[in-house]
């Protein structure tokens, strides 16, 4: 379905999100930028949101890795475009696959938010000041590989779900501590729950982590068009490198990575990690390069990750 002007006049924009507070907050941002970029879309009725339920939302009772990848909360929604059900789809970059199907493609991506990790805990300010056996819960390999890298003296639990759910379940008691996106909690209005923002130099951010993207179908150069008004020019850069860097190493829900590209004047800065999944090895890489050349540096730097890791690595994901 090819989404045509007189479309766009008579009837509403209609934007598929899924259900969680989280992606409902994010969409929210995502309609009022449109709306304030193009006029005669904050007009009552000219935008409907579409709630689309995932399949990564239903199953809460086992990691990403052993249900299909992070690809999960994409795939319905995906499916809703191809359909015409809807004309757009709001993500957290983060979630999005290296590869988009065919025919569909990330039109906009909007000013990236803080990418840094958050230590949530009722019983300590910071992760360093955890006591040993500290049960730590998340269902992120990054996240987990690089608490034990730091602190083997700790343990990670899976712990999924939106980010109300796991807040609840840590208040229930089910871990010591989590860790979730500060840039999330700001959406929610919950930042003053995190004891500490991370430094990237103890949580390297997954890659893309805290920028929103817009995907449509390829063949809607119209609404591609109209979408730019509300992209942002240096944080496509960046997740150019990072998703670059991802490419390289076939990154999934399996391989835990972490990526991030920072933009001063005309140069780009990417720091990759790649960790086995009990943070026994890892291995680092930093490349600089013109920003115009993201895209290389990020294939460049996912290179040198994978010729570090060599023969331990390709045995991971066997």
């Amino acid at each position: 379905m090819v989404l045509r002007r007189q479309d766009m006049v008579h009837r509403p924009l209609r934007i598929g999100t899924r259900g969680s507070p989280m992606a409902l907050a994010q969409t929210g941002m995502v309609r009022d930028r449109i709306a304030a970029a193009h006029p005669h879309l904050a007009e009552p009725g000219a935008m409907e949101l579409v709630v689309v339920n995932t399949v990564a939302d239903k199953v809460l009772d086992r990691p990403l890795s052993a249900i299909g990848g992070k690809g999960l909360f994409t795939k319905e929604l995906e499916q809703a475009l191809f359909a015409g059900e809807i004309d757009l789809a709001v993500h957290s970059m983060k979630d999005v696959e290296t590869w988009l199907p065919d025919g569909l493609v990330i039109a906009s991506i909007l000013e990236r938010d803080d990418p840094r990790d958050a230590f949530l805990s009722l019983k300590a300010r910071s992760l360093a000041e955890l006591p040993a056996g500290s049960r730590v819960g998340t269902s992120s390999l990054r996240r987990g590989a690089q608490v034990l890298m730091r602190r083997p003296d700790l343990q990670i639990v899976p712990l999924r779900g939106n980010a109300n759910t796991r807040i609840r379940r840590l208040e229930e008691g089910a871990c010591d501590a989590t860790l979730l996106a500060i840039a999330g909690l700001e959406r929610l209005g919950l930042a003053h729950l995190a004891q500490e923002v991370m430094g990237t130099d103890t949580m390297l951010p997954a890659v893309a982590q805290g920028a929103l993207g817009i995907e449509c179908r390829a063949a809607d150069q119209e609404l591609i068009d109209l979408l730019q008004a509300v992209a942002c020019p240096r944080t496509t850069t960046a997740l150019a490198a990072e998703r670059g860097l991802l490419a390289e190493l076939d990154g999934s829900c399996r391989t835990p990575i972490a990526a991030l590209a920072e933009i001063e004047g005309d140069r780009l800065t990417l720091n990759g990690l790649l960790f086995l999944p009990d943070g026994s090895a890892h291995w680092a890489t930093t490349r600089s390069g013109p920003a115009a050349e993201a895209a290389a540096i990020g294939k460049e730097a996912g290179a040198d990750l994978k010729a570090q890791a060599g023969e331990t690595y390709r045995k991971h994901l066997q």
